[in-house]
């Protein structure tokens, strides 16, 4: 399966992002998840839908609100009267892959839920581990504008998602040829796989094999590292971090059908994936500061490597 003709395919009915679809298609590739923040109405779950329906995966919907409990998510253990034990229900979380709708909108504690299962790629009911099917992948979003009812999300839980993305509006050659396949019936319900579930575990494992000369590390590492120096920011990025930037620049290089790594694949994915991990001091934003400046300035300041 060539990447480029998946990538094409989701193009033609999640129109105008090319970038957004790359990087989601990095994400899926690179083994992590995706924070869409942006205003309602761009399409994000579309782009959810269009992703998993393309890649023939099993598709599920968790709508986040303040009553919505961890037992929903996770699932729970029922007592069986008949047979007298315990039988596992799965929650909503047991798909390969979950778009987690407005997930600011939920309690601390459900939004703990989710943890194990990005992390690990299982979760634990009751004292027993159940695995999630592969590959797992959740897509979460949140609105930026509406604050009212909404739970910020704690570090622990964006430092799990590989990126963050904005979507935006699209442009107006876009937004027509976006209502022309409106008008036609091309929408993502009607999707057609164009892989299989087996492709994208090969596809994986393909991306986990492209090479990082010493030098490629090095620089990722010191990217990182400058950012924890920073004294605008309150935290640095984590080592988690680290290991994100370097799967998503391998997965990046495999986008670009290559078997090695480019400083520029570097920084090509090192906003998205640092971006939401990073939070300025309070002097610095009363000094108008922005958190993407800061970053883009940081990363130009590091050496890149000749090899």
């Amino acid at each position: 399966m060539e990447i480029g003709k998946l990538k094409n395919h989701m193009c033609e009915y999640f129109v105008g992002k090319e970038s957004v679809v790359e990087n989601v298609l990095i994400c899926l590739l690179a083994g992590g998840h995706v924070l869409l923040e942006d205003v309602p109405g761009v399409g994000k779950t579309t782009l959810a839908k269009t992703l998993a329906k393309s890649v023939d995966c099993d598709f599920g919907r968790i709508q986040f609100t303040p009553d919505t409990l961890p037992g929903d998510v996770i699932g729970t253990t029922i007592y069986n009267m008949k047979t007298g034990e315990f039988a596992y229900k799965e929650g909503s979380v047991m798909h390969q892959i979950i778009l987690a709708d407005e997930i600011n909108r939920t309690s601390p504690k459900t939004q703990a839920s989710l943890l194990e299962a990005m992390e690990e790629g299982k979760v634990t009911v009751d004292g027993k581990t159940h695995e999630l099917p592969k590959p797992f992948m959740v897509i979460a979003t949140q609105n930026p504008v509406e604050f009212l009812g909404t739970y910020p999300l704690p570090e622990a839980q964006t430092d799990r998602f590989m990126m963050r993305l904005s979507i935006g509006y699209p442009d107006a050659e876009e937004e027509r040829r976006l209502a022309g396949n409106f008008l036609a019936g091309k929408v993502a319900d009607q999707i057609e796989s164009i892989c299989k579930t087996e492709d994208v575990l090969k596809m994986k494992e393909a991306v986990a094999t492209v090479h990082l000369s010493e030098g490629v590390i090095q620089y990722i590492q010191e990217i990182v590292d400058i950012t924890r120096e920073e004294k605008r920011f309150v935290l640095g990025a984590s080592p988690r971090a680290m290991l994100a930037l370097i799967r998503a620049s391998q997965a990046h290089a495999y986008l670009e059908e290559r078997d090695f790594v480019k400083p520029d694949d570097v920084k090509a994915v090192a906003i998205n994936v640092l971006h939401h991990r990073l939070s300025l001091t309070s002097e610095a934003m009363i000094q108008g500061e922005d958190v993407d400046k800061v970053l883009k300035a940081l990363v130009v300041k590091v050496t890149v490597p000749m090899k």
